[in-house]
């Protein structure tokens, strides 16, 4: 008969113990966690970037973090100033024409100083072409609303001599554009290796036309800077050590991408997009805070219509909270 090996009842609760001990540390953890709601754009070939601070970064930093995605940056702002948000990663130029006229928004960080749009067209070799045509952009206020009223006022050309198709997000937009649904669309270049076999040209890049024109940017509100100062430092430290991650971790991210999109292995398209990024350094993981571009998008909104009269974007920035965030991150 085999002989049974008997336990002590001390040494069954001592082992209990232990499990429930380590149970009651991790509820604990988790209770002391604070909630920061946190809204992006959509996934697309660069989600890798944006959502890698939800890979145990933001945990690292005491934060639970909760991610909300939208379709434009104008849907992002008036979540923040809902109250629906914490703060959320988007285009400074709808929030620097909103500050202008009083609200309450925060610039505490940038992410991608340089822009990767494009106007990709059917059968039109010059802006000219672009007359009496449909454009695809987004909401009005939103970057690639912005962006075609630039280049249209660059090129003397009326907005209402183009018909402007407000259609969802870049792959809405791209999707649309192949469907022959509209003449030229405002997407992220990520769509440059993949365009010529659906019979698209290039008709202009932003980052020619609109050179020092920020991509995308952290943005909160002063209320939440006054009252929540020390998670807003703790979740920008979530996303400087994020994106430096990410920017020193290609396979990595590419394939948080893949997983996010469902975009294939051999999908060109989200390593073209971290490649261009990296070598042009359009990304700044250390989210600095580029005071003379914004002061640029503010001189275009003007130049657009957009803005009556100048805007201090000073006033709209807050330092502090990066400081701080980089001192998180020395210890």
């Amino acid at each position: 008969m085999a002989r049974v090996k008997w336990i002590s009842s001390a040494r069954i609760f001592a082992i209990l113990g232990v499990g429930l001990l380590t149970t009651v540390i991790q509820s604990a953890t988790a209770a002391e966690l604070k909630i920061w709601r946190h809204g992006v754009l959509d996934a697309k070939g660069d989600a890798g970037f944006s959502y890698m601070i939800d890979q145990g970064f933001a945990e690292k930093q005491g934060l639970k973090l909760k991610i909300f995605s939208f379709k434009a940056d104008t849907q992002l702002l008036q979540a923040l100033l809902a109250g629906e948000l914490d703060s959320f990663e988007g285009s400074p130029g709808n929030d620097i024409m909103a500050a202008a006229r009083g609200a309450d928004v925060k610039i505490i960080g940038c992410t991608w100083p340089r822009l990767p749009h494009i106007i990709l067209a059917h059968g039109l070799t010059s802006v000219q072409d672009i007359k009496d045509k449909t454009v695809a952009v987004g909401p009005i206020g939103s970057l690639p609303d912005l962006l075609v009223r630039i280049l249209l006022k660059q090129n003397n050309i009326p907005v209402n001599a183009v018909h402007l198709a407000s259609i969802g997000n870049d792959v809405d937009r791209y999707k649309a554009l192949v469907a022959h649904v509209v003449d030229a669309a405002v997407v992220s270049n990520e769509f440059m290796p993949v365009m010529e076999k659906e019979g698209l040209s290039l008709l202009a890049a932003a980052h020619d036309f609109a050179p020092d024109f920020a991509r995308l940017c952290l943005q909160s509100t002063g209320k939440i800077l006054t009252t929540r100062p020390e998670e807003a430092a703790h979740f920008v430290a979530a996303e400087i050590a994020s994106l430096r991650y990410a920017i020193s971790h290609r396979n990595e991210t590419l394939a948080l991408t893949r997983k996010l999109t469902h975009e294939k292995e051999d999908d060109p398209r989200p390593a073209y997009i971290f490649d261009w990024a990296v070598k042009t350094h359009s990304l700044d993981p250390e989210v600095g805070i580029p005071v003379d571009k914004l002061d640029y998008i503010q001189r275009q909104l003007v130049a657009t219509g957009n803005l009556s009269k100048r805007f201090d974007v000073n006033k709209m920035v807050d330092v502090s909270i990066r400081e701080k965030a980089l001192k998180l991150l020395e210890n």
